[in-house]
């Protein structure tokens, strides 16, 4: 069996070696000449799945270590009886260890304010849980959840007047509720003064140029992981936002290797393989900390890469796109909540909230 996998996902070898041989590529160089002969495609967001990509191909499994999908044609797939898994949930808790950063970095008495969540799947129902637990005023829109049976569920006009706002959304363009700049001109003009924004779902899910001229004329802080067109991002864009980051929310290391766990054991299903290797138990890190704020930036600076992102990107030497991929692949390793434990003489009441946002107690 011959496999071909993204460079960035940790694990493959480990996992699959024992079944095939193993070719492992940049994902934006994944191709229909170097998948020709391939049994198993094995990728990131960064790679269109598609017929022009597979249609000269003899792949029969394809798995998306990402929650999303809009990189995936799987119409095309379910024609040609191609099996597909993707990882929903995997990066989860790398996402929300990157909304609290933001919310840290940009507005320490966030707590005291209203957050908005906009998609309350898998990503938005464990932040809505976590800020719950903390006693934060929070609600949800979903309009595919029934608000008759929850009571943090919203509208769209209702959520879009909290003071913080993070969006958790697929990426759609069509449907009865499409997320294709979702938040465009008549949006914004309804936001309130100082909202601050924050994206880490998909890039086009806010019109990037209507967001532009927005930061320009009101009062707001915009956190953007994700931009339309990456890597060719919006520089100007890019300028003027409070914090910006290459597409890295969900990249932990503990996220990345949860989405190739996720679809090697879809893999072993499909190929009807019973005893799957198991990696090994990872190690755990000591904190020391005397606040929320303080612990959650000591597991996720996100101002040292939005800082290292502007400085990089707005030089006027080099290719936009080239640089925007190597700071998305060369990001500093970071770790999930639950891989750091607390000292034993940590404050009872920091050392409870912390283990409800998902830190580890020994």
């Amino acid at each position: 069996m011959k496999i071909v996998a993204d460079e960035s996902m940790p694990l493959v070898k480990e996992l699959f070696s024992p079944y095939g041989d193993i070719t492992m590529l940049p994902g934006r160089q994944i191709s229909s000449e170097n998948i020709k002969y391939a049994d198993v495609l094995l990728t990131r967001s960064v790679t269109s799945v598609n017929e022009e990509l597979l249609k000269n191909s003899e792949i029969k499994f394809v798995g998306s270590a990402t929650i999303g999908t809009d990189h995936i044609d799987q119409v095309y797939l379910r024609e040609r009886d191609i099996c597909f898994s993707n990882a929903p949930g995997c990066n989860s808790n790398a996402v929300i260890q990157y909304v609290l950063s933001s919310m840290f970095s940009l507005r320490p008495n966030w707590m005291e304010q209203t957050v908005g969540i906009v998609g309350c799947g898998s990503i938005g129902g464990k932040l809505y849980k976590i800020l719950n637990d903390l006693g934060v005023d929070c609600c949800c829109y979903d309009p595919f959840l029934d608000a008759s049976k929850d009571n943090h569920l919203v509208t769209f006009e209702e959520i879009i007047k909290s003071d913080i706002l993070t969006l958790h959304v697929p990426l759609t363009v069509d449907g009865p509720f499409p997320t294709y700049h979702l938040f465009s001109d008549e949006v914004f003009s309804n936001l309130k003064t100082d909202t601050l924004l924050i994206n880490t779902s998909r890039g086009a899910v806010i019109d990037n140029r209507t967001l532009l001229n927005f930061i320009k004329t009101r009062s707001c802080q915009i956190s953007l992981d994700v931009w339309e067109n990456e890597p060719n991002i919006l520089l100007p864009l890019l300028k003027v936002v409070d914090i910006c980051t290459p597409h890295i929310a969900g990249y932990s290391h503990d996220g990345k290797v949860k989405g190739t766990q996720m679809i090697f054991e879809a893999f072993c299903s499909r190929y009807n393989i019973s005893e799957p290797v198991i990696p090994p138990k990872e190690k755990l890190f000591k904190l020391s900390s005397d606040s929320i704020h303080e612990a959650i930036i000591a597991t996720f600076d996100i101002k040292k890469i939005d800082h290292l992102m502007k400085k990089t990107l707005l030089k006027k030497t080099g290719n936009t796109s080239v640089k925007f991929d190597a700071l998305r692949k060369n990001c500093p390793k970071r770790y999930d909540f639950n891989r750091y434990y607390l000292k034993k003489n940590t404050d009872i009441t920091l050392a409870l909230n912390l283990q409800k946002i998902g830190f580890t107690k020994l």
